[in-house]
């Protein structure tokens, strides 16, 4: 590293470990504690309801507290969890879920069905908000408590399996204590201290700086090393890098990715570059009033040949990325690869002049800390618009609460013409991606913020849900791509991998390829 990085390295340690701050970490290197485990990350939680997440890191958080039926194993596929076991019916109308004997909640709550079919009741509620609980609220028509350890889901129109299994096991069907969810409470609506049957409890949260996680010595599982793990909100990549350096923070995420170079020479760090599943893009609002040349799929063409993806890449991403080759990533089922949008600034211009669109104007907005090199990344973005004459108000930034509030809003509460944001499914399952481009999915009922709606795609995407059919179903969602792709309702970017650096004197940091990081069952090395 560079003498003026180092030294500036140095300094905010410095600061963090004295009066500058609040930091404090209860494990140093070479001191043998092993009380607490500290892991920096970049955004501070908007919500810690788990029927409300959005966010995959601040979903890795919450899945320590509240566990789901079932969960994603390391290898991408569904494994028992909650249910150690399930059965759906032969005409796809129903489900039964067979229920973990033995478990409680931290409260001291027995989980049972019956605590399973308050925390279903409460999701599939109308008027619940669950931006990405997919299509079940629509199609469950019963939830049935067969006997204390089983559970009948009845649906009006057959699921495909891959789906009904995915989202139960994502975290936005969590199971909480009912005492936390009662209908008629504040925490029926919200659920900000959620209580569950996890390796963890959340002991406390302090906004903007950070989340505290007490052991569940209750846990039915195994039990994890560490009494406490806190997550420290620490929106700078290098302060983050700084932390691990010094034995501050045993774990980080999204370092500065230039250094990945110098971390990987360091013996004190180990670092990983896990798979992801996340699709990086700049959302174009299709409907925006406010700018209504954006309404034009050419005008939106025009945008995607204007981005130079290799160059940013390569020069601001330090090759961490693949450039987009579709709407959702390659490790994804039902991917289907397109014909990139190659640089091409002249057919950009060209494209605008036909639309009468060359004095096109636009407000942009981007996110920092939350995907590798964002702000810099939006930045680049908009001076490859601006070289083909769009005149970008932005980006402007801001912390990542606020961000999700002013981008996950309906089309009469839009603000900015453009924003950038990343998706990593929960599942690898087109179903959560592509719902991205489903009208009925727009918010508050789900993240589909460019507000696109092809009635061609979307009786595509309502056939691949119900398909029982694997390949039929990926060939449904191959034809929704090509219509999406061609439309442009985003300017379509890269699929960015995960990088993950952890002190060497711990281990058992594990990722999932949905770009999910888990510390459990971290411990020290001696």
């Amino acid at each position: 590293m560079a003498p003026k990085r180092s030294l500036g390295l140095a300094m905010v340690v410095a600061c963090l470990v004295t009066a500058c701050g609040t930091f404090t970490s209860g494990t140093k290197a070479g001191s043998g504690q092993s009380s607490v485990l500290t892991i920096a990350i970049g955004v501070d939680p908007d919500t810690m309801d788990p029927m409300r997440q959005t966010t995959t890191t601040v979903s890795d958080m919450v899945e320590m507290v509240v566990e789901s039926l079932g969960k994603v194993g390391t290898d991408g596929k569904i494994q028992p969890n909650l249910a150690t076991a399930w059965q759906e019916a032969p005409d796809a109308l129903s489900w039964v879920f067979t229920l973990r004997p033995g478990v409680s909640f931290s409260d001291g709550i027995p989980f049972d069905a019956a605590a399973v079919k308050i925390n279903f009741d409460r999701i599939l509620d109308p008027k619940s908000v669950c931006p990405t609980c997919g299509i079940l609220p629509r199609a469950t028509t019963a939830v049935q408590v067969v006997d204390p350890m089983h559970l009948k889901l009845a649906l009006r129109m057959p699921v495909a399996s891959d789906v009904v299994l995915g989202l139960l096991s994502s975290v936005q069907y969590g199971i909480q204590s009912p005492r936390g969810i009662q209908q008629g409470t504040d925490g029926y609506v919200k659920q900000e201290k959620p209580v569950g049957t996890g390796p963890y409890i959340l002991k406390e949260r302090v906004a903007g700086d950070h989340v505290t996680m007490r052991r569940n010595d209750g846990y039915w599982g195994a039990r994890p090393a560490y009494p406490e793990q806190v997550f420290k909100i620490v929106p700078d990549n290098a302060t983050r890098e700084a932390l691990v350096r010094s034995g501050q923070a045993q774990v980080i995420l999204l370092p500065p990715i230039s250094d990945i170079p110098s971390l990987k020479k360091d013996t004190t760090v180990q670092v990983v570059l896990a798979p992801g599943d996340r699709s990086v893009f700049v959302v174009i609002d299709t409907v925006d009033k406010q700018q209504p040349l954006l309404q034009n799929p050419q005008v939106r063409q025009a945008l995607n040949y204007a981005v130079n993806r290799d160059a940013i890449v390569k020069s601001t991403l330090f090759g961490a990325a693949e450039p987009a080759t579709s709407t959702i990533a390659p490790s994804v089922f039902g991917y289907c690869p397109q014909t990139p949008y190659q640089y091409n600034p002249d057919l950009a211009k060209s494209l605008l002049a036909k639309a009468n669109a060359s004095n096109l104007s636009v407000t942009m907005v981007a996110p920092t800390g939350r995907y590798i090199q964002d702000f810099q990344a939006a930045q680049n973005v908009a001076n490859d618009l601006r070289a083909i004459g769009v005149n970008v108000n932005g980006p402007r930034t801001m912390d990542w609460p606020n961000y999700v509030k002013t981008i996950n809003v309906p089309p009469s509460g839009a603000t900015v013409d453009m924003h950038m944001l990343g998706y990593a499914p929960g599942f690898l399952d087109a179903s959560p991606a592509m719902a991205q481009f489903d009208p009925n999915f727009t918010p508050p009922k789900g993240l589909a913020t460019s507000y696109y709606d092809n009635p061609a795609v979307t009786g595509l995407l309502a056939k691949a849900q119900v398909e029982a059919n694997r390949d039929a179903r990926a060939q449904e969602y191959c034809d929704a791509q090509k219509q999406v792709w061609s439309e442009a309702p985003w300017i379509f970017l890269w699929t960015q991998k995960f990088p993950i650096v952890y002190s060497s004197l711990v281990t058992g940091v594990t990722s999932i390829p949905t770009e999910s990081f888990n510390t459990v069952y971290v411990r020290p090395v001696h």
